[in-house]
């Protein structure tokens, strides 16, 4: 039996006694790919911690892609073929919070527009379908890290457009709502356009690494981000499992 016994104040954070019971039983074939795990209300009672702790465990181990997460159904064990596969890019607030510095986020645009040809066939809408559109600059320590344009189908997240995000991430906040169940991405280096460029605070001519990444909950599109970072300022950490 794996015990469940917190260490003291002052060791490592409560969600990673929570993720590594989870990922040990996952080691061990206690749960088998595509069989359900136990439930948040389950967890909270066995660690004795809030949910919301267990649900930064669940998240993380979600975009690692260890489990999948049904909403109102539960979270299940990931096939292990899609696993061994995935590249993972973390919340950006937690990823700035783990290395001890502080995340800002300015909101520049946040509203509904009318999707056009391509975005409308990344989407799977219509052609001028509504359609929500954020634009925000992240920043580390009063520093603009990424610039992030990402549209979403209001259909998986229709109180996008309400939530605070200067509060809280786009990425923690679909998840939430909306799981994914799928990542597409594409990764280049190049150019920033010219208001992202004044956004970050650097020149046209300055190279960025460039992401764009589509997200789906089965077959339905969720989002699709251009994530752009100063390429002096940031870099991608990825891991693979057999």
């Amino acid at each position: 039996m794996v015990s469940t016994t917190l260490p003291p104040s002052g060791a490592a954070a409560p969600y990673t006694h929570v993720k590594n019971f989870l990922m040990e039983g996952l080691s061990q074939g206690r749960w088998t790919p595509g069989s359900q795990m136990p439930s948040e209300s389950e967890l909270v009672q066995q660690f004795k911690v809030s949910r919301m702790t267990v649900g930064r465990a669940i998240r993380e181990l979600q975009a690692e892609g260890f489990v999948t997460r049904v909403q109102g159904v539960g979270t299940f064990a990931a096939h292990l073929a899609r696993v061994s596969s995935n590249l993972t890019i973390k919340d950006l607030h937690e990823e700035i919070a783990a290395r001890g510095h502080q995340h800002q986020a300015r909101v520049v645009l946040s509203r509904e527009e009318l999707a056009v040809d391509g975005l409308a066939q990344q989407l799977g809408l219509p052609l001028g379908a509504p359609v929500f559109h954020t634009l925000i600059v992240h920043s580390e320590n009063g520093v603009p890290l990424q610039c992030e344009d990402r549209y979403v189908n209001p259909a998986c997240a229709p109180d996008y457009l309400s939530v605070d995000f200067s509060q809280t991430t786009p990425t923690h906040y679909l998840l939430e709502v909306a799981p994914l169940w799928e990542a597409q991405y594409s990764i280049e280096a190049g150019p920033p356009s010219p208001q992202e460029a004044e956004l970050l605070g650097i020149t046209p001519q300055d190279p960025c690494l460039i992401i764009v990444r589509r997200t789906m909950n089965r077959d339905v599109p969720i989002t699709l981000a251009r994530l752009v970072h100063p390429g002096t300022r940031y870099q991608i950490q990825g891991q693979f499992k057999p």
